[in-house]
């Protein structure tokens, strides 16, 4: 079985989780994307998140909050995604980057918007009140 390694940064405020949209697709992501050979889980959400929303995450404040896994959006029965995801504060304002179309802040109603493992994510998130 085909294993996708993720990284991903869940951030949230007034009870909505920041998402992105990539060129050309109508699912929403939460913000994030694969480890490069030899980076580590800090790098590659660095890297990511300056690609995707053109901030800088603080890497003293990164925390983990949880790993999910599910289907592989777009990708065929048994191509599993793992999502490791972290808490971190940045510096900037969120603003699309070249492969990003949209961003925004999405509630519990928008989790039907979203990939299969980030709808795990918004099901925790709901349980433990921050959504």
């Amino acid at each position: 079985m085909k294993e996708i390694d993720k990284i991903a940064l869940i951030h949230v405020r007034d009870g909505k989780i920041l998402s992105s949209r990539t060129r050309g697709k109508d699912t929403w992501y939460i913000p994030g994307g694969k480890r490069e050979p030899g980076e580590t889980d800090v790098q590659t959400l660095v890297r990511e998140i300056r690609e995707e929303l053109c901030v800088a995450i603080r890497p003293e404040s990164v925390r983990p909050y949880g790993v999910f896994t599910a289907q592989a959006h777009g990708h065929a029965e048994g191509v599993l995604v793992r999502m490791t995801c972290y808490e971190a504060k940045y510096d900037g304002i969120p603003q699309p980057g070249h492969e990003i179309e949209e961003i925004g802040w999405l509630s519990y109603e928008g989790r039907e918007r979203s990939s299969p493992v980030d709808r795990l994510i918004f099901d925790d998130l709901r349980e433990k009140g921050r959504l």
